[in-house]
């Protein structure tokens, strides 16, 4: 079981959850990460949002996007 979740990981699956209001919540990277690698993990997750909408939708589908850190050294 996580030797599969290891190996979709490694392979570039996206993950995220959507809550009742309609806000998505995924991590990006790490402190660790390069400027490059969050770039382009961002990049990775709106294609993948933008591929997930459904047909049904009309409009504006991304309307506003924040992005946010956790846990960060306090300066």
């Amino acid at each position: 079981m996580f030797a599969k979740a290891i190996k979709e990981i490694k392979a570039g699956k996206v993950e995220f959850r959507l809550d009742k209001t309609g806000i998505i919540h995924s991590p990006v990277g790490k402190i660790s990460f390069s400027a490059q690698q969050l770039a382009g993990n961002a990049q990775a997750l709106l294609a993948a949002v933008v591929k997930a909408k459904p047909a049904a939708a009309k409009g504006k589908y991304i309307q506003k996007i924040t992005l946010t850190s956790t846990m960060v050294p306090v300066s």
